[in-house]
């Protein structure tokens, strides 16, 4: 499992790690340099997507074997930015950034909410006040998600990488690899970050159908109803071939 932005592995914890794993999938979950309990926070800002790429192939090669890698927004971005370059057994993209890149949600963002991008600029990592989490809450959780959960999330936000949010400014397609892996493409109905036209546009790069699930806010795997997401996506694991 590969986190987003801003946050670290601990989002797969709550729900999907264990859920998986009582299906009999051993489940792993990285943050990338610089995040949560890895190293590289004081040289943070200069992360590339590179380096996060290179993150999730050092627990692939410490893993062993052939892994599905699953991400999550950002995250899947740069599963994205390793399927350009090396082929995987699979992999699932869930709330992916569109292929216009993070620009295009940003500017979105601003027109509509310029609340949320203010107050994403001005939260202290490790520090989260109350009034941030209030104003990140409708995007990333909803009005449903149990206040401790939030106030737990809020304690693994951290500080995004500049140059990383550089290289996703702009068009994130990539020539796929000689040898194609099977992809899953995700969302969820009320993510007003990812939106269902975004995740379409994501499945068509890559040449499949996009699995919308209704409801669910950003943070798909935290969230009330997360059984909704979870549960295609082990279907999908299900079909794959055996390796």
């Amino acid at each position: 499992f590969v986190h987003g932005g801003y946050c670290d592995a601990w989002c797969w914890q709550p729900h999907f790690m264990p859920w998986f794993a009582q299906r009999g999938h051993a489940t792993y979950a990285l943050s990338w340099r610089g995040h949560g309990g890895s190293d590289g926070h004081e040289t943070l800002f200069g992360a590339s997507v590179d380096d996060y790429a290179a993150d999730v192939l050092r627990a692939v090669r410490e893993i062993g074997g052939e892994p599905i890698l699953i991400g999550h927004s950002m995250g899947a971005a740069v599963i994205e930015r390793i399927l350009s370059r090396h082929p995987m057994r699979a992999a699932a993209l869930l709330a992916p950034l569109p292929p216009s890149g993070l620009l295009a949600v940003a500017s979105r963002l601003m027109t509509q909410r310029p609340d949320y991008l203010m107050q994403m600029g001005r939260f202290d990592a490790g520090n989260v006040s109350a009034d941030v989490l209030a104003a990140l809450r409708p995007f990333y959780f909803g009005d449903d998600t149990d206040d401790a959960l939030v106030r737990e999330a809020g304690k693994h936000l951290t500080a995004e990488s500049s140059r990383a949010l550089f290289d996703l400014s702009l068009r994130l397609s990539a020539p796929r690899t000689a040898e194609p892996t099977p992809v899953f493409v995700l969302g969820a109905s009320g993510d007003r970050i990812c939106r269902p036209v975004d995740v379409r546009a994501t499945a068509q790069e890559h040449g499949v159908d996009a699995t919308v699930v209704e409801g669910l806010a950003h943070m798909l795997m935290l969230v009330p109803g997360w059984e909704r997401a979870a549960l295609p996506l082990a279907g999908w694991i299900d079909r794959l071939k055996p390796r």
